[in-house]
């Protein structure tokens, strides 16, 4: 994980190109998003900078959209099994214990993720840092059977509360 910590001002007086590569990463594997939201300089809060790369999410077309989803990876799936998981994801799963998981909790997972991606066609996504492990497989259990309408609404918020916590760890105080 990276530990180095920016400064809003450091963001704004970067060059496009350098404000992007380090933000690329605060949607997962899709750095459109920070690209978008650049124009929008200078922030003067924390707030200012998410909602400008919340905004710019909304605003993308839906296949654009639908490709950040499943641009995340599932819950301790195939990703965390090879470690290949980016080292945001790795830390989030991780300090829910899902790198961790019992026998059961893991075929339980499976199946899930399984039963998820076939009714939606993108991964199940979830602010796994706002949540204990409990409560995610709560809501992984009650998402599932959702209209595919209702969860793509509901796997980018998620994404955007995702995108606030990566901001929180980045950005110096």
């Amino acid at each position: 994980m990276q530990h180095v910590t920016l400064s809003l001002v450091d963001l704004n007086r970067m060059s496009d190109s350098d404000f992007v590569a380090a933000l690329g990463g605060i949607f997962e594997h899709s750095p459109w998003v920070p690209e978008r939201a650049a124009a929008k300089r200078p922030f003067g809060s924390l707030d200012s900078l998410h909602g400008a790369m919340v905004l710019a999410m909304w605003a993308a077309n839906e296949s654009e959209k639908l490709a950040l989803l499943r641009a995340h990876p599932q819950l301790a799936g195939k990703e965390a099994d090879t470690g290949t998981l980016t080292a945001h994801s790795t830390s989030e799963q991780d300090s829910v214990g899902l790198t961790r998981l019992s026998a059961d909790e893991k075929a339980k997972i499976v199946a899930l993720n399984a039963a998820y991606l076939k009714a939606h066609g993108f991964p199940f996504i979830i602010a796994v840092k706002l949540r204990t492990r409990r409560e995610i497989f709560a809501e992984f259990e009650r998402r599932v059977n959702n209209p595919r309408e209702i969860e793509f609404t509901t796997a980018l918020s998620e994404v955007g509360k995702i995108a606030r916590i990566r901001l929180e760890a980045l950005l110096a105080a």
